[in-house]
């Protein structure tokens, strides 16, 4: 409980700041002179940082309201599964967002441009780094298991 707990202090304002800002955002006068397009990836970024909030501080609701605790070992399992789709819609919201600010700054080829660089930046980083990492580290713990079956046969 405690890693995940150091784990949403990390990413919680994060969201909550990207948040704060597309609340805002629409209530600029500037925000009417944006094209069609550019207000459909805002609300498409609206929307996936909102999932990301929801999604981020369900456990702790959920904590609060199934207190005591009865089954703490589901209660991580799906808590840790809200995270990580928490991360999925934040990693979303910050790809569109940063496609949406420099589109605005510097045109849409070049905000499409970044986006795709920090689409993949993240999914390097956050999701398949994690993953080839954890598979590096069961693969030789499996083969070493097969071979210590192939030795105890013998």
């Amino acid at each position: 409980m405690t890693e995940m707990l150091n784990e949403l202090r990390i990413l919680l304002p994060g969201a909550q700041l990207l948040n704060g800002f597309l609340i805002a955002l629409p209530f600029t006068s500037g925000f009417r002179q944006i094209v069609q397009l550019e207000k459909w990836i805002f609300m498409a970024t609206f929307l996936c940082s909102l999932s990301s909030l929801i999604l981020f501080t369900a456990p702790a609701v959920q904590h609060r309201l199934l207190r005591p605790l009865e089954d703490r070992m589901h209660f991580k399992d799906v808590a840790s599964k809200q995270m990580l789709a928490g991360a999925f819609f934040l990693s979303l919201s910050l790809v569109l967002c940063a496609s949406l600010v420099i589109a605005e700054v510097i045109g849409h080829p070049a905000g499409l441009g970044v986006g795709a660089v920090f689409a993949s930046m993240i999914l390097a980083l956050w999701w398949l780094y994690p993953w080839f990492s954890k598979r590096r580290k069961s693969i030789p713990a499996a083969s070493s298991s097969k071979q210590q079956a192939l030795f105890d046969d013998t």
